[in-house]
């Protein structure tokens, strides 16, 4: 062999594991986690989109980083921390909640978006279809818009002389008209008065429930909005304090002492969140990737509540759970 040729190869051979070592350290793709709860109030759901992300093949802190950002009060905060994301170039937006995903969208029409919300994407102009979102954003919808027949029925069930039934609503919330219009609509088909009271912040709830005490309500329905989930714990208190059966849209609350949750399974849907936002990573493109739609429900019914309000659970009721909790 040449003396120039056995140095060529000499020097390839060199080359060749410094390349590979360079590409090893290559930046981790970093992705921008939006979510309109609070931290506190997050954990069981981080962890379950952290299990669909790893199922993919990327590890929080080896294959992929994450910035998480958490609401601390209200929403207004949201579109200043999307814009803060799109201007470090992270490889993605995650968006948790109607609001999260609003103040996402508005940030970036290029950054790919994975979105876990409760509102109609295509009637809120998250994607085009649901088949071909036709943008850069996809995910996954849970239909707790569409819900609130099914809950008063399930109320009627527990509570059959029942007459007046109030529900929490957040106004500042996207999808606060939706639920607010489907309800009213599901109270007059069921010959039950509706009432609508709202909330913004946590110091709202006592007027709340001095109002429901002033109007004699036979019951109270939570609706679903990232806000008054994250106030739970303050919430189940709240209804245990004054007496009054309430109907929620999470398993969570139930179990936070809450008497009845029937609504989507929320940590599978982020669970499915982590899903595609790894498939985005792998090379999927969002414009693409069908919105899955989570329309498997759960109702949840807590025993010991009903005892500690004096409350009887039919058998026929007992009989629609899917888990109870004693």
């Amino acid at each position: 062999m040449r003396r120039r040729e056995f140095i060529g190869l000499i020097g390839c051979a060199a080359a060749w594991p410094m390349g590979v070592q360079a590409q090893q350290r290559s930046p981790m793709p970093v992705i921008g986690y939006l979510s309109s709860l609070r931290q506190a109030d997050s954990v069981h759901f981080d962890a379950a989109f952290r299990r669909g992300l790893s199922e993919m093949g990327y590890i929080e802190g080896q294959t992929v980083s994450i910035d998480y950002h958490w609401i601390t009060d209200r929403y207004g905060s949201l579109p200043a921390t999307a814009a803060d994301l799109v201007q470090q170039q992270v490889a993605m937006i995650c968006a948790f909640g109607p609001p999260a995903v609003l103040a996402a969208k508005a940030a970036t029409p290029t950054i790919p978006i994975v979105f876990v919300t409760g509102a109609d994407p295509v009637k809120f102009g998250f994607v085009a279809s649901f088949n071909r979102p036709g943008g850069n954003a996809t995910g996954i919808w849970m239909v707790t818009t569409v819900l609130a027949e099914k809950r008063l029925q399930l109320m009627r069930e527990l509570l059959p002389k029942a007459e007046l039934v109030a529900m929490l609503v957040n106004p500042t919330s996207p999808v606060a008209e939706p639920q607010i219009r489907d309800a009213q609509a599901a109270a007059q088909k069921l010959s039950l008065k509706l009432s609508v009271l709202s909330a913004t912040t946590e110091s709202d709830f006592d007027q709340v429930f001095a109002s429901l005490t002033q109007q004699r309500a036979d019951a109270l329905l939570i609706s679903a909005d990232p806000f008054l989930s994250s106030r739970r714990e303050k919430l189940v208190a709240l209804t245990a304090r004054h007496a009054i059966p309430a109907l929620y849209e999470i398993r969570e609350f139930v179990e936070a002492g809450g008497l009845m949750s029937y609504g989507p399974f929320l940590r599978d849907a982020y669970y499915k969140g982590g899903n595609y936002a790894g498939r985005i990573l792998r090379g999927a493109n969002p414009a693409d990737l069908p919105v899955e739609e989570v329309n498997k429900f759960e109702f949840v019914v807590n025993l010991k509540t009903a005892k500690a309000l004096g409350l009887n659970i039919s058998p026929n009721l007992l009989s629609l759970t899917d888990e109870v909790i004693e």
